[in-house]
């Protein structure tokens, strides 16, 4: 699953790149049409590689809470059920009146 997310993100920073690279071939043909200047091409080009980093930190803080409260709910689970574990095997041993296994923590 955490692979899956890693793929999922590095294809979204290669869509990034990719898009950056046609905003400046664009940009740069406008330029050549003299639709814009120089200056004006480069300052477009800032603008929506902030615009692109902004929007992929927040898309990346976005998914981390909700990776964090996955796992957390995961590992509540977990430990749910190793205590009701431990219950069970305290009960049988008692029953047994001996030990099966000592009590993981």
């Amino acid at each position: 699953m955490i692979d899956s997310i890693k793929k999922t993100m590095l294809a979204g920073v290669g869509a990034a790149i990719i898009t950056k690279d046609k905003v400046e071939s664009a940009l740069s043909d406008f330029v050549d049409q003299g639709k814009v200047t120089a200056a004006d091409a480069k300052s477009m080009a800032e603008k929506v590689a902030e615009d692109g980093r902004k929007e992929f930190d927040q898309v990346s803080d976005q998914l981390n809470t909700k990776l964090q409260g996955m796992l957390a709910k995961l590992n509540a689970a977990s430990r749910e059920q190793v205590t009701a574990l431990e219950a069970r095997v305290a009960a049988l041993e008692k029953a047994n009146h001996k030990p099966v296994v000592k009590k993981i923590s």
